[in-house]
């Protein structure tokens, strides 16, 4: 997909290395990123930094070991490094410098009505989270984003929060810096590069949209923009934001990309999660998942053998809304409801399913488990090319800023 500077349209996500990668987290988030990675520039990290603000007095070299072992999980699900940018957020010291400047106009009162902020607290009462770490993640996560100039953010319903706030810092920073000394003269300079016929259509057009609200002279103007070719890509952005009456963008908007919700239950029937200890992980022991998966609590009206039973409220026959086809689940709900077959019976296709799932996952990880220097090379090469697209962005950012004094 492309967006109207002619360039790939982007995507930037991150998960934090607090814990071992499991099934819940490839079936809500990695299968999604693998379908990304075929339609966008995708830029995939590890939030390292992220995982400080509720895990800082933990043992930080755990960090570290989860980061290398999150890598060749991604790479075992299918992450393809010969199509995304895989990259450490630590590494790339840009995200910090936007953080910083991004909190210098981000009102307090936009971080604390964050849902997040108070539900994380309720969850969390065991740590201390008054820092200003927690309650300015959102402020990082913000730098993250909108460093990469990213078009789609892929997330689930409760973090669209997250992502609108990104959209208001950016819309805010581009208000209070977008309009640089000369701005209308530059603008109208940019304007005669579109050739006499196209700009006087885009001021036809902007003329039109200012003065009457049309919203047609609107689209027709961006079309009239991406497709004209004479046009670098900052003073185009400039005649974006002139015919829109405001100032240039600077800073990209990002969409929330809304993806499938994970109902993935855990080894216990709850909601899978590190923190119930309840997961089965991407690369488990095969022996460890099928001991989980037997023992693994049903309907509790089933308790013997011949007691009819109703998959609805048995939380093996969420796993098999993921794992099995329609044939295998009219079995269960058939067998379940009659008592024709057993719980156990019920979960051996889980079973084998899931290991051969694994296998899968096994198979492809091996080479970079057998060779560290594989993973490293590819967070090496992710880490530059993040390096480089983020430094154009915080140019930029410096320059509309006045912070370049020399």
């Amino acid at each position: 997909m492309i967006n109207r500077s002619g360039q790939p349209e982007r995507v930037v996500s991150g998960m934090r290395p607090t814990g071992r990668v499991h099934l819940g987290h490839y079936h809500g988030v990695l299968k999604s990123w693998i379908d990304l990675q075929h339609k966008y520039d995708c830029f995939f990290f590890i939030a390292d930094w992220h995982a400080l603000t509720t895990h800082y007095e933990d043992d930080l070299s755990m960090i570290g070991r989860y980061a290398r072992e999150m890598v060749i999980d991604w790479l075992a699900a299918g992450v393809d490094p010969g199509r995304v940018t895989m990259f450490i957020q630590s590494r790339v010291p840009e995200h910090a410098e936007l953080d910083v400047l991004l909190s210098m106009i981000t009102p307090l009162s936009w971080l604390e009505r964050v849902p997040s902020y108070k539900d994380q607290q309720e969850k969390l009462k065991e740590r201390e989270l008054a820092t200003h770490g927690f309650l300015g993640y959102p402020v990082l996560q913000s730098a993250d984003i909108l460093i990469y100039c990213a078009n789609h953010v892929p997330v689930g319903e409760d973090q669209v929060p997250h992502v609108e706030l990104t959209r208001e810092v950016a819309r805010r920073f581009n208000y209070l810096f977008g309009r640089d000394p000369g701005y209308a003269d530059k603008a109208e300079e940019a304007i005669k590069k579109l050739g006499k016929k196209g700009a006087r259509l885009y001021r036809n057009l902007r003329a039109a949209y200012l003065e009457q609200g049309d919203q047609e002279a609107l689209a027709k103007a961006r079309a009239l923009l991406e497709e004209n070719q004479n046009v670098a890509i900052v003073e185009k952005e400039r005649l974006y934001g002139y015919l829109e009456g405001r100032g240039r963008i600077i800073l990209e908007e990002p969409a929330a990309l809304l993806t499938a919700a994970s109902k993935l239950p855990g080894l216990d029937g709850e909601k899978m999660s590190k923190s119930y200890d309840n997961i089965i992980a991407l690369r488990d022991d095969p022996h460890r998942v099928e001991k989980g998966l037997r023992a693994m609590p049903t309907d509790p009206a089933r308790k013997r053998r011949h007691d009819p039973g109703d998959p609805q409220k048995c939380p093996v026959w969420d796993l098999h809304q993921v794992y099995s086809d329609h044939e295998v689940k009219e079995w269960v709900q058939d067998g379940c409801r009659s008592a024709a077959i057993g719980c156990l019976d019920c979960k051996q296709p889980l079973i084998d399913a899931v290991l051969a799932e694994q296998q899968l996952m096994h198979t492809r990880a091996a080479p970079y488990a057998d060779d560290p220097t594989l993973v490293r090379n590819i967070i090496a090469d992710g880490c530059e090319r993040a390096r480089t697209v983020a430094t154009q962005t915080l140019d930029e950012v410096r320059r509309s800023m006045g912070l370049e004094y020399y």
